[in-house]
Protein backbone atom coordinates (compact mmCIF):
# COMPACT_ATOMS: atom_id res chain seq x y z
CA UNK A 1 0.00 0.00 0.00
CA UNK A 2 1.41 3.39 -0.99
CA UNK A 3 2.22 5.85 1.75
CA UNK A 4 -0.62 8.28 2.47
CA UNK A 5 1.76 11.22 2.14
CA UNK A 6 2.15 10.36 -1.58
CA UNK A 7 -1.47 11.39 -2.13
CA UNK A 8 -1.24 14.62 -0.19
CA UNK A 9 -0.63 17.97 -1.82
CA UNK A 10 -1.90 21.44 -2.60
CA UNK A 11 -4.54 21.86 -5.29
CA UNK A 12 -5.71 24.96 -7.13
CA UNK A 13 -7.82 25.74 -10.17
CA UNK A 14 -8.37 28.67 -12.52
CA UNK A 15 -11.46 28.77 -14.73
CA UNK A 16 -11.92 31.22 -17.58
CA UNK A 17 -15.37 31.99 -18.99
CA UNK A 18 -16.91 34.81 -21.01
CA UNK A 19 -19.75 37.03 -19.82
CA UNK A 20 -22.68 37.22 -22.24
CA UNK A 21 -25.95 39.16 -22.27
CA UNK A 22 -29.51 37.84 -22.66
CA UNK A 23 -28.97 37.41 -26.41
CA UNK A 24 -25.80 35.39 -25.97
CA UNK A 25 -23.58 38.23 -27.17
CA UNK A 26 -20.43 39.29 -25.37
CA UNK A 27 -21.36 41.58 -22.47
CA UNK A 28 -20.14 45.14 -22.89
CA UNK A 29 -20.42 46.13 -19.23
CA UNK A 30 -17.37 46.68 -17.01
CA UNK A 31 -16.02 43.79 -14.96
CA UNK A 32 -18.40 43.80 -11.95
CA UNK A 33 -16.05 42.38 -9.31
CA UNK A 34 -13.53 45.16 -8.77
CA UNK A 35 -10.01 44.08 -7.87
CA UNK A 36 -11.01 40.74 -6.35
CA UNK A 37 -8.16 38.25 -6.54
CA UNK A 38 -10.61 35.35 -6.63
CA UNK A 39 -12.78 36.77 -9.42
CA UNK A 40 -10.59 38.58 -11.90
CA UNK A 41 -10.21 39.01 -15.67
CA UNK A 42 -8.01 37.32 -18.19
CA UNK A 43 -7.39 38.97 -21.58
CA UNK A 44 -10.58 40.97 -22.00
CA UNK A 45 -12.98 42.90 -19.81
CA UNK A 46 -15.78 40.39 -20.43
CA UNK A 47 -13.71 37.29 -19.60
CA UNK A 48 -14.04 36.21 -15.98
CA UNK A 49 -11.32 34.13 -14.37
CA UNK A 50 -12.10 32.34 -11.13
CA UNK A 51 -9.08 31.56 -8.95
CA UNK A 52 -9.73 29.13 -6.13
CA UNK A 53 -7.82 29.25 -2.86
CA UNK A 54 -5.18 26.57 -2.34
CA UNK A 55 -6.95 23.39 -1.22
CA UNK A 56 -5.87 20.10 0.32
CA UNK A 57 -7.92 17.92 -2.00
CA UNK A 58 -10.07 17.88 -5.13
CA UNK A 59 -13.31 17.64 -3.13
CA UNK A 60 -12.42 20.88 -1.37
CA UNK A 61 -11.31 22.38 -4.68
CA UNK A 62 -14.69 21.68 -6.27
CA UNK A 63 -16.46 23.15 -3.25
CA UNK A 64 -14.49 26.38 -3.65
CA UNK A 65 -15.22 26.46 -7.37
CA UNK A 66 -18.92 25.99 -6.64
CA UNK A 67 -18.83 28.84 -4.12
CA UNK A 68 -17.19 31.22 -6.60
CA UNK A 69 -19.42 30.08 -9.45
CA UNK A 70 -22.51 30.79 -7.36
CA UNK A 71 -21.18 34.20 -6.40
CA UNK A 72 -20.62 35.34 -9.99
CA UNK A 73 -23.92 33.93 -11.22
CA UNK A 74 -25.83 35.80 -8.52
CA UNK A 75 -24.13 39.07 -9.44
CA UNK A 76 -24.43 38.62 -13.21
CA UNK A 77 -28.10 37.76 -12.90
CA UNK A 78 -28.74 41.27 -11.58
CA UNK A 79 -27.64 42.65 -14.97
CA UNK A 80 -29.32 39.98 -17.07
CA UNK A 81 -25.96 38.39 -17.82
CA UNK A 82 -24.61 34.85 -17.55
CA UNK A 83 -21.45 32.93 -18.20
CA UNK A 84 -20.73 31.24 -21.51
CA UNK A 85 -19.82 27.71 -20.48
CA UNK A 86 -17.88 26.76 -23.61
CA UNK A 87 -14.23 27.04 -24.56
CA UNK A 88 -15.07 28.46 -28.00
CA UNK A 89 -16.56 31.97 -27.96
CA UNK A 90 -20.10 32.94 -29.01
CA UNK A 91 -20.96 35.01 -32.08
CA UNK A 92 -18.77 38.11 -32.50
CA UNK A 93 -19.81 41.08 -34.63
CA UNK A 94 -16.20 42.27 -34.86
CA UNK A 95 -13.19 42.84 -32.62
CA UNK A 96 -14.89 45.88 -31.06
CA UNK A 97 -16.92 43.30 -29.10
CA UNK A 98 -13.70 42.34 -27.32
CA UNK A 99 -12.62 45.15 -24.98
CA UNK A 100 -9.13 44.58 -23.57
CA UNK A 101 -9.24 44.18 -19.78
CA UNK A 102 -9.12 47.68 -18.31
CA UNK A 103 -6.47 47.28 -15.63
CA UNK A 104 -5.42 50.66 -14.20
CA UNK A 105 -3.26 52.10 -11.46
CA UNK A 106 -0.72 49.70 -9.98
CA UNK A 107 -2.04 46.99 -12.32
CA UNK A 108 -1.68 49.07 -15.51
CA UNK A 109 1.23 46.88 -16.59
CA UNK A 110 -1.27 44.07 -17.13
CA UNK A 111 -3.10 46.31 -19.61
CA UNK A 112 0.09 47.10 -21.53
CA UNK A 113 0.92 43.40 -21.73
CA UNK A 114 -2.54 42.63 -23.16
CA UNK A 115 -2.14 45.40 -25.71
CA UNK A 116 1.07 43.68 -26.82
CA UNK A 117 -0.74 40.37 -27.12
CA UNK A 118 -3.46 42.00 -29.21
CA UNK A 119 -0.90 43.32 -31.69
CA UNK A 120 0.85 39.97 -32.00
CA UNK A 121 -2.10 37.55 -32.03
CA UNK A 122 -5.27 39.54 -32.55
CA UNK A 123 -8.17 39.65 -30.11
CA UNK A 124 -10.12 36.64 -31.34
CA UNK A 125 -7.51 34.09 -30.25
CA UNK A 126 -7.61 35.47 -26.72
CA UNK A 127 -11.30 34.56 -26.34
CA UNK A 128 -10.63 30.83 -26.09
CA UNK A 129 -11.32 29.86 -22.48
CA UNK A 130 -10.25 26.88 -20.42
CA UNK A 131 -9.26 25.35 -17.10
CA UNK A 132 -5.82 25.43 -15.47
CA UNK A 133 -5.12 22.79 -12.81
CA UNK A 134 -2.37 23.48 -10.28
CA UNK A 135 -0.72 20.94 -8.01
CA UNK A 136 2.24 20.51 -5.68
CA UNK A 137 3.26 17.51 -3.63
CA UNK A 138 3.28 17.77 0.14
CA UNK A 139 6.74 18.47 1.55
CA UNK A 140 6.29 15.54 3.93
CA UNK A 141 6.31 13.19 0.95
CA UNK A 142 9.14 14.96 -0.85
CA UNK A 143 11.32 14.85 2.27
CA UNK A 144 10.63 11.14 2.59
CA UNK A 145 12.17 10.47 -0.85
CA UNK A 146 14.96 13.04 -0.56
CA UNK A 147 18.38 11.55 0.09
CA UNK A 148 21.13 13.51 1.78
CA UNK A 149 21.20 16.45 -0.65
CA UNK A 150 19.89 19.92 0.11
CA UNK A 151 16.08 19.67 0.21
CA UNK A 152 15.37 22.75 -1.91
CA UNK A 153 17.81 21.58 -4.59
CA UNK A 154 16.18 18.16 -4.60
CA UNK A 155 12.72 19.71 -4.83
CA UNK A 156 13.64 21.87 -7.83
CA UNK A 157 15.21 18.90 -9.57
CA UNK A 158 12.13 16.77 -8.79
CA UNK A 159 9.77 19.29 -10.41
CA UNK A 160 12.01 19.72 -13.46
CA UNK A 161 11.89 15.96 -14.01
CA UNK A 162 8.12 15.97 -13.52
CA UNK A 163 7.77 18.88 -15.94
CA UNK A 164 9.57 16.91 -18.62
CA UNK A 165 7.42 13.83 -18.09
CA UNK A 166 4.18 15.84 -18.18
CA UNK A 167 5.33 17.71 -21.28
CA UNK A 168 5.64 14.52 -23.30
CA UNK A 169 2.36 13.15 -21.88
CA UNK A 170 0.24 16.33 -22.06
CA UNK A 171 -1.52 14.94 -25.14
CA UNK A 172 -3.12 12.22 -22.99
CA UNK A 173 -4.97 14.66 -20.72
CA UNK A 174 -6.12 16.62 -23.78
CA UNK A 175 -7.30 13.48 -25.56
CA UNK A 176 -9.51 12.59 -22.61
CA UNK A 177 -10.94 16.07 -21.95
CA UNK A 178 -11.25 17.75 -25.39
CA UNK A 179 -14.88 18.77 -25.80
CA UNK A 180 -15.06 21.81 -28.10
CA UNK A 181 -15.57 20.80 -31.75
CA UNK A 182 -18.27 23.38 -32.59
CA UNK A 183 -17.59 27.07 -33.18
CA UNK A 184 -19.31 30.14 -34.62
CA UNK A 185 -18.30 31.26 -38.12
CA UNK A 186 -17.66 34.76 -36.81
CA UNK A 187 -14.47 33.40 -35.24
CA UNK A 188 -13.13 33.27 -38.81
CA UNK A 189 -14.35 36.60 -40.18
CA UNK A 190 -16.58 39.58 -39.50
CA UNK A 191 -20.16 39.26 -40.69
CA UNK A 192 -20.19 35.46 -40.75
CA UNK A 193 -22.98 33.56 -38.98
CA UNK A 194 -23.77 29.97 -38.06
CA UNK A 195 -22.27 27.00 -36.30
CA UNK A 196 -19.37 25.06 -37.78
CA UNK A 197 -18.15 21.59 -36.86
CA UNK A 198 -14.39 21.99 -36.97
CA UNK A 199 -11.74 19.34 -37.59
CA UNK A 200 -10.72 19.70 -33.96
CA UNK A 201 -12.13 18.24 -30.76
CA UNK A 202 -10.42 21.15 -28.99
CA UNK A 203 -9.72 24.31 -30.97
CA UNK A 204 -7.84 26.08 -28.16
CA UNK A 205 -5.27 23.26 -27.98
CA UNK A 206 -5.11 22.75 -31.74
CA UNK A 207 -2.85 24.43 -34.27
CA UNK A 208 -5.45 27.24 -34.30
CA UNK A 209 -5.18 27.83 -30.59
CA UNK A 210 -2.72 29.09 -28.00
CA UNK A 211 0.78 28.57 -29.37
CA UNK A 212 3.80 30.74 -29.89
CA UNK A 213 5.02 31.39 -33.42
CA UNK A 214 7.94 29.05 -32.67
CA UNK A 215 8.63 26.02 -30.48
CA UNK A 216 10.98 27.17 -27.73
CA UNK A 217 14.03 25.05 -26.97
CA UNK A 218 14.18 24.89 -23.20
CA UNK A 219 17.13 23.64 -21.14
CA UNK A 220 16.87 21.36 -18.11
CA UNK A 221 20.35 21.02 -16.61
CA UNK A 222 19.08 22.69 -13.44
CA UNK A 223 16.47 25.27 -12.47
CA UNK A 224 18.78 28.20 -13.24
CA UNK A 225 19.44 26.90 -16.76
CA UNK A 226 15.71 26.32 -17.28
CA UNK A 227 14.91 29.91 -16.26
CA UNK A 228 17.73 31.30 -18.41
CA UNK A 229 16.44 29.40 -21.44
CA UNK A 230 13.08 31.16 -21.08
CA UNK A 231 14.71 34.53 -20.40
CA UNK A 232 16.65 34.12 -23.65
CA UNK A 233 13.41 34.39 -25.66
CA UNK A 234 12.25 37.38 -23.62
CA UNK A 235 15.58 39.16 -24.16
CA UNK A 236 15.46 38.63 -27.93
CA UNK A 237 11.86 39.88 -28.11
CA UNK A 238 10.31 36.55 -29.13
CA UNK A 239 8.28 36.66 -25.90
CA UNK A 240 6.95 39.76 -24.17
CA UNK A 241 7.31 37.92 -20.86
CA UNK A 242 7.44 34.38 -19.51
CA UNK A 243 3.63 34.47 -19.30
CA UNK A 244 3.54 34.37 -23.09
CA UNK A 245 5.17 30.94 -23.17
CA UNK A 246 2.13 29.05 -24.48
CA UNK A 247 2.96 25.47 -23.60
CA UNK A 248 0.47 23.01 -22.04
CA UNK A 249 2.54 22.62 -18.87
CA UNK A 250 4.17 25.29 -16.70
CA UNK A 251 6.35 25.40 -13.64
CA UNK A 252 5.40 28.14 -11.20
CA UNK A 253 7.81 29.81 -8.75
CA UNK A 254 7.33 30.64 -5.11
CA UNK A 255 5.93 34.13 -4.65
CA UNK A 256 5.05 36.47 -7.52
CA UNK A 257 4.76 34.71 -10.86
CA UNK A 258 7.90 36.14 -12.47
CA UNK A 259 11.07 34.46 -13.65
CA UNK A 260 13.17 36.16 -10.99
CA UNK A 261 10.98 34.53 -8.33
CA UNK A 262 12.45 31.13 -9.24
CA UNK A 263 15.45 32.13 -7.12
CA UNK A 264 13.19 31.08 -4.24
CA UNK A 265 12.50 27.72 -5.89
CA UNK A 266 9.60 25.95 -7.58
CA UNK A 267 6.17 26.24 -5.99
CA UNK A 268 3.97 23.97 -8.12
CA UNK A 269 3.19 22.66 -11.57
CA UNK A 270 0.30 23.77 -13.79
CA UNK A 271 -1.64 21.83 -16.43
CA UNK A 272 -3.28 24.19 -18.92
CA UNK A 273 -4.99 21.92 -21.45
CA UNK A 274 -8.50 21.40 -20.02
CA UNK A 275 -11.45 22.56 -22.12
CA UNK A 276 -14.51 24.03 -20.46
CA UNK A 277 -16.86 21.06 -20.22
CA UNK A 278 -20.41 22.25 -21.07
CA UNK A 279 -21.87 18.95 -19.87
CA UNK A 280 -20.97 19.71 -16.27
CA UNK A 281 -22.44 22.24 -13.87
CA UNK A 282 -19.12 23.96 -13.13
CA UNK A 283 -17.32 23.50 -16.44
CA UNK A 284 -15.02 20.70 -15.30
CA UNK A 285 -15.49 17.02 -14.51
CA UNK A 286 -14.17 16.21 -11.05
CA UNK A 287 -13.09 12.76 -12.30
CA UNK A 288 -10.87 14.40 -14.94
CA UNK A 289 -9.09 16.36 -12.22
CA UNK A 290 -8.68 13.17 -10.22
CA UNK A 291 -7.14 11.54 -13.28
CA UNK A 292 -4.74 14.44 -13.74
CA UNK A 293 -3.65 14.04 -10.11
CA UNK A 294 -3.09 10.31 -10.62
CA UNK A 295 -1.10 10.95 -13.79
CA UNK A 296 1.10 13.47 -11.99
CA UNK A 297 1.71 10.95 -9.20
CA UNK A 298 2.47 8.14 -11.63
CA UNK A 299 4.84 10.19 -13.79
CA UNK A 300 6.63 11.58 -10.74
CA UNK A 301 8.06 8.10 -10.14
CA UNK A 302 9.50 7.74 -13.65
CA UNK A 303 13.21 8.05 -14.32
CA UNK A 304 14.74 11.24 -15.61
CA UNK A 305 15.55 11.60 -19.30
CA UNK A 306 16.99 14.13 -21.72
CA UNK A 307 14.15 16.23 -23.14
CA UNK A 308 16.01 17.28 -26.27
CA UNK A 309 14.88 19.98 -28.69
CA UNK A 310 13.66 17.21 -31.01
CA UNK A 311 11.58 15.63 -28.24
CA UNK A 312 10.16 19.02 -27.29
CA UNK A 313 9.05 19.49 -30.89
CA UNK A 314 7.51 16.00 -30.93
CA UNK A 315 5.68 16.73 -27.68
CA UNK A 316 4.08 19.85 -29.17
CA UNK A 317 3.15 17.95 -32.34
CA UNK A 318 1.60 15.13 -30.30
CA UNK A 319 -0.42 17.64 -28.28
CA UNK A 320 -1.73 19.41 -31.39
CA UNK A 321 -2.57 16.05 -32.98
CA UNK A 322 -4.51 14.96 -29.88
CA UNK A 323 -6.72 18.02 -30.42
CA UNK A 324 -7.97 16.60 -33.74
CA UNK A 325 -11.49 15.20 -33.97
CA UNK A 326 -10.53 12.43 -36.41
CA UNK A 327 -7.57 10.52 -35.01
CA UNK A 328 -7.13 8.06 -37.86
CA UNK A 329 -3.44 7.81 -38.73
CA UNK A 330 -2.31 9.73 -35.63
CA UNK A 331 0.48 7.96 -33.74
CA UNK A 332 2.39 8.65 -30.53
CA UNK A 333 5.64 6.81 -29.84
CA UNK A 334 5.06 4.85 -33.05
CA UNK A 335 1.69 3.51 -31.81
CA UNK A 336 -1.84 4.64 -32.86
CA UNK A 337 -2.75 7.34 -30.36
CA UNK A 338 -5.80 5.65 -28.84
CA UNK A 339 -3.86 2.42 -28.36
CA UNK A 340 -0.95 4.31 -26.79
CA UNK A 341 -3.36 6.05 -24.42
CA UNK A 342 -4.80 2.67 -23.43
CA UNK A 343 -1.31 1.30 -22.80
CA UNK A 344 -0.52 4.16 -20.42
CA UNK A 345 -3.78 3.81 -18.53
CA UNK A 346 -3.22 0.05 -18.23
CA UNK A 347 0.22 0.78 -16.77
CA UNK A 348 -1.40 3.21 -14.34
CA UNK A 349 -3.97 0.57 -13.36
CA UNK A 350 -1.11 -1.76 -12.47
CA UNK A 351 0.67 1.03 -10.57
CA UNK A 352 -2.46 1.87 -8.52
CA UNK A 353 -3.74 -1.72 -8.30
CA UNK A 354 -4.03 -1.51 -4.50
CA UNK A 355 -6.23 1.61 -4.65
CA UNK A 356 -9.84 0.90 -5.60
CA UNK A 357 -10.78 4.58 -5.88
CA UNK A 358 -7.89 5.31 -8.22
CA UNK A 359 -8.71 2.28 -10.35
CA UNK A 360 -12.30 3.48 -10.61
CA UNK A 361 -11.12 6.82 -12.00
CA UNK A 362 -8.77 5.12 -14.44
CA UNK A 363 -11.49 2.78 -15.69
CA UNK A 364 -13.77 5.80 -16.17
CA UNK A 365 -11.14 7.43 -18.40
CA UNK A 366 -10.35 4.17 -20.19
CA UNK A 367 -14.01 3.82 -21.10
CA UNK A 368 -13.74 7.09 -23.02
CA UNK A 369 -11.04 5.49 -25.15
CA UNK A 370 -13.14 2.37 -25.63
CA UNK A 371 -16.01 4.52 -26.89
CA UNK A 372 -13.77 6.19 -29.48
CA UNK A 373 -12.17 2.90 -30.51
CA UNK A 374 -15.57 1.27 -31.00
CA UNK A 375 -16.71 4.10 -33.25
CA UNK A 376 -13.82 3.28 -35.57
CA UNK A 377 -14.89 -0.36 -35.95
CA UNK A 378 -17.25 -1.37 -38.73
CA UNK A 379 -20.56 -3.02 -37.96
CA UNK A 380 -19.13 -6.29 -39.26
CA UNK A 381 -16.20 -6.08 -36.83
CA UNK A 382 -18.50 -5.28 -33.94
CA UNK A 383 -21.24 -7.86 -34.57
CA UNK A 384 -19.26 -10.56 -36.43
Amino acid sequence: MKDKSFYKGSFGLERETLRVDRDGKLAQTPHPFGDSEEITRDFCENQIELVTPVCTGIDALMSELRRLDGKIKAELDKNGERIWLYSNPPHIENENDIPVANFIGEHSGKRRYRDQLERRYGKRLMLFSGIHFNFSFDDEYLRSICDDEDFESFKNRFYLRLYKQLSVHSWLVLLLTAVSPIYDKSLDEDGAFGAVKSRYASMRSSERGYWNEFVPELKFGDLSEFVDSIQYYVDKGALFSASELYLPVRLKPKGVNKLESFKNGVSHIELRMFDIDPFTELGVDEKDLEFAHLLIMYLSTKEDFDLTAELQQKAVTAHKNAALYDLDGIVVDGVPILERAEQIINDMLAFFSDDNDACGILIYEKNKLDDRLCKRLTAEEVYG
